[in-house]
């Protein structure tokens, strides 16, 4: 499922100082490492290669500097040096947020450190930083958050890190729930629109009942991209459910 659109996000602010702003989504489960899928790995070829075209995108807009988001155990930033391991899923690998690994133990969640896996598989060439979001933030606490982004830098692109619904059938994480296919086409559509009062719009206790690790990295993405104002273009790359999980890839960008 592909697609492309542009969305409206309010009034240009371009040229009065407000960053650039540049975004890819991308989902974060671990089979996505070919190593550890083994024999099941070309079941998710597909997502591989639409991730690391988003990934391409994103660096080739030329950012300062690439914040990798994702929901984590609290709310805040992680400045390298920081890695996380995929250890827990069955791999000796330890990835690093940045190009050298820390003297400490891992301390990203998967979601960055998916993140830091396919911006691995690129030549980065500027600073890499992590946000993470907590399942108990509240909708105002990431509005602050998305705020801060713009803060950092003065030109920030986002690697958004986030599945969707996690009930997509019997052999879900989530069994079946009737009510996620809906979700997740809402979420698609918002996604190829570049629309982030769709995405803000979402809501927290059904993304919270039908399992969706991506809602909170969303509503920053919205949050930072609604600041930033002006025309946006999107485009959705991939969107399945291979095991039960909603996956999408996309990438918004300034029309």
């Amino acid at each position: 499922m592909t697609g492309s659109a542009r969305g409206r996000t309010g009034g240009s602010r371009y040229g009065e100082g407000v960053p650039l702003v540049v975004a890819a989504v991308c989902p974060h489960p671990p089979l996505i490492v070919p190593e550890l899928a083994g024999a099941a790995a070309p079941e998710l070829d597909d997502l591989r290669a639409a991730a690391a075209g988003a990934v391409t995108r994103l660096l080739a807009a030329g950012p300062d500097c690439v914040v990798v988001l994702g929901s984590g155990p609290t709310t805040g930033w992680i400045i390298p040096p920081a890695a996380g391991s995929l250890r827990p899923w069955g791999l000796d690998l330890t990835v690093p947020l940045g190009p050298a690994l820390p003297d400490g133990e891992a301390v990203l969640p998967l979601s960055l450190t998916i993140g830091a896996w396919l911006l691995h598989q690129h030549r980065v060439g500027v600073r890499v930083v992590g946000a993470q979001v907590g399942p108990e933030a509240a909708v105002g606490e990431l509005g602050g958050f998305a705020g801060q982004v713009h803060e950092y830098r003065p030109r920030v692109a986002l690697l958004v890190m986030g599945d969707g619904s996690a009930c997509r059938g019997r052999q879900a994480p989530g069994y079946d729930d009737p009510r996620a296919e809906a979700y997740d086409e809402g979420v698609a559509k918002a996604l190829a629109d570049a629309d982030p009062d769709a995405l803000l719009g979402l809501d927290p206790a059904l993304s919270a009942e039908l399992k969706v690790a991506g809602w909170a990295p969303w509503q920053v993405l919205a949050g930072a991209v609604r600041a930033v104002g002006g025309d946006w273009r999107g485009e959705l790359s991939y969107a399945a459910a291979p095991y039960g999980v909603s996956y999408f890839v996309a990438n918004w960008a300034p029309a």
